[in-house]
């Protein structure tokens, strides 16, 4: 079996993918700078004779499966297989492989350095030190910008899949209380607390949203949850932006009803006027899609890939969480 691999792998991922199936053709999209169009895709699985496809950012539609019916498997170098149509793959029998916890490492650090930025005034303190204003006493800067500490802090989750348990793990060393949201998972971990979205709201110093884009999730922290924030909490979103209600945002930020906000995500990206005009607010330290922007990613999804494709190919698919079908599906042989 050939297996195309157009998503960024490592040598050592390609060469267990030449001992596991025999070959495969490296096309990382890296190298002409964007994903591979539709009919560029089909064009090259034909090309290539693949039977097997690893990919990151092409759309794998349904005229891909259409026009490979030689496809055997999907795999999806992502957090959730959502430039797949997985329906399709489903009802022919194809599985989809993907790589969830793959830059939860990533997001939880950036979440810690965001914050402690945003608490202790990194970037206004560095500024102001480079506009050269330190022209008081030695005392100036420490009374102008003292910050507050994570530690005692009480972090609120919205959403504890891997990248939320990631960041509860590290949080726990800086002596914060935890508690999470979340209806589908409950941790096995006394030190972290299930509760319901409410009292995560109001009762939290720090709430992090952590939840994927669905139909179910879009705007579902609106202004009713935004509006039992306390008044020196800071929102962190490091998911999705259509996940919260912009217009309620903008508000609660603008009228100092809460702290500020940590911002990683936009409603459009590149953001448009009506982002700027959260973007640029005095209470929010944004960053540009960024937290899962580590070159550690890359190795991470090539080992969580790779170790579900050795489970199919020795036909354990059973025993694969990161097989995204695998209950609409008998999968191929």
């Amino acid at each position: 079996m050939n297996v195309l691999v157009t998503a960024p792998y490592n040598e050592v991922g390609l060469n267990e993918l030449k001992s596991l199936f025999g070959n495969y053709t490296y096309r990382c999209w890296k190298d002409q700078g964007r994903a591979y169009h539709e009919d560029e895709l089909i064009s090259l699985l034909k090309e290539t004779k693949a039977e097997g496809l690893i990919a990151e950012l092409d759309k794998v539609t349904e005229k891909v499966f259409e026009s490979v019916p030689e496809l055997k498997f999907v795999g999806v170098c992502r957090g959730m297989p959502s430039n797949v149509d997985v329906e399709a793959a489903s009802k022919r029998g194809i599985p989809v492989f993907y790589t969830p916890a793959r830059n939860a490492q990533a997001v939880a650090e950036q979440f810690i350095g965001n914050l402690i930025t945003f608490y202790r005034h990194t970037i206004p303190s560095s500024e102001w030190l480079k506009q050269e204003k330190w022209d008081g006493d030695y005392l100036q800067a420490y009374v102008k910008f003292k910050g507050n500490e994570i530690s005692g802090k009480t972090i609120g989750l919205v959403g504890f899949g891997a990248v939320g348990r990631k960041l509860a793990n590290i949080l726990k060393a800086f002596d914060c209380s935890i508690q999470y949201y979340d209806p589908y998972v409950e941790s096995e971990d006394p030190a972290y607390s299930r509760v319901s979205l409410e009292d995560v709201f109001s009762t939290s110093d720090v709430v992090s949203i952590h939840l994927p884009r669905t139909d179910e999730t879009i705007g579902m922290v609106n202004e009713n949850y935004l509006g039992l924030m306390k008044e020196d909490a800071v929102l962190v979103n490091t998911s999705r932006a259509v996940v919260v209600e912009r217009d309620a945002l903008v508000a609660v930020l603008k009228e100092g009803k809460i702290r500020g906000a940590i911002l990683d995500v936009f409603y459009h990206e590149p953001p448009d006027k009506s982002d700027y005009e959260i973007i640029q607010l005095p209470n929010v330290l944004a960053t540009p899609h960024l937290a899962g922007a580590s070159f550690e990613v890359e190795d991470h999804h090539v080992s969580i890939m790779n170790q579900a494709l050795v489970k199919w190919f020795n036909k354990q698919a059973v025993e694969i969480p990161t097989l995204f079908n695998r209950k609409d599906l008998h999968v191929k042989s």
